[in-house]
């Protein structure tokens, strides 16, 4: 017994657009990249997405700022493989860099740190490639990845125990955004919204006593839901402290 036709049809266009609805994503886009002066080749601690030392050195200090790609500091911690274009002496498959910080200038996308600008070049070709300047560059967004290591609620060193709690989180995996943070106000069993102060920072003036509850809105490929983790900062927190999460995001 054969398909109806019209089954037959749908078939057909499933397979027409599902690489398209797969792929996407995972298209190159085209820009240009340039980078900035640091004496140790890393990222600076004072980004604008309020990282601190983590924006210094994570990913072995491969980072960058962005403009567009900052939306608002919800790009703050996203992963980008980077790649620039010229013969001979871009590598085939660029780096990977982790945005840190807000940039722009001279019609790029990426300001990248020393070290990540430089590894954009085959072996030995580093200093040809930074003689240039600024590269014409393609880019597409690709999973974080942080093998063995938890999301990091960093207490911000700005904090002020009791009364003002400002929170950035570190080392999340995948490819989505944290687009909402929200902390349990146990007197009035509710949640309430913590403010996005700047970057990836979220704070809250007079926050709840006890350990700290929060309920986090991704959003990504698979679309939005809220995440709730318990517990995950304790009631007599530090500024400048960092507390394990026990959870990752895979997605």
């Amino acid at each position: 017994m054969g398909f109806p036709l019209s089954h037959y049809c749908s078939f057909l266009w499933v397979i027409v657009l599902l690489p398209v609805l797969c792929n996407c994503e995972d298209t190159f886009t085209q820009s240009r990249a340039t980078y900035y002066g640091s004496a140790d080749g890393l990222g600076t601690p004072t980004g604008a997405c309020g990282f601190g030392e983590y924006g210094r050195s994570i990913n072995g200090g491969k980072v960058g700022a962005v403009s567009r790609l900052y939306r608002g500091g919800t790009g703050c911690g996203a992963c980008y493989q980077v790649r620039c274009k010229i013969p001979n002496l871009c590598a085939d498959d660029g780096t990977k860099v982790v945005v840190t910080d807000h940039g722009g200038g001279g019609n790029t996308d990426f300001i990248l740190s020393p070290r990540g600008f430089s590894t954009l070049a085959r072996p030995n070709r580093a200093a040809d490639l930074i003689s240039y300047g600024a590269v014409g560059i393609e880019y597409r967004r690709v999973p974080c990845q942080y093998p063995g290591s938890n999301i990091l609620f960093k207490v911000h060193e700005n904090s002020r125990f009791p009364d003002y709690l400002a929170i950035v989180m570190l080392y999340q995996a995948g490819r989505s955004d944290i687009t909402a943070v929200d902390i349990w106000k146990k007197d009035s069993q509710a949640w309430r919204s913590m403010r996005k102060s700047h970057g990836a920072v979220w704070d809250m003036a007079n926050p709840p006593k006890g350990p700290v509850n929060l309920r986090l809105q991704v959003s990504g490929r698979g679309g939005q839901k809220w995440v709730q983790l318990m517990n995950v900062i304790p009631s007599d927190w530090k500024a400048g402290v960092a507390y394990d999460s026990r959870f990752q995001l895979d997605y």
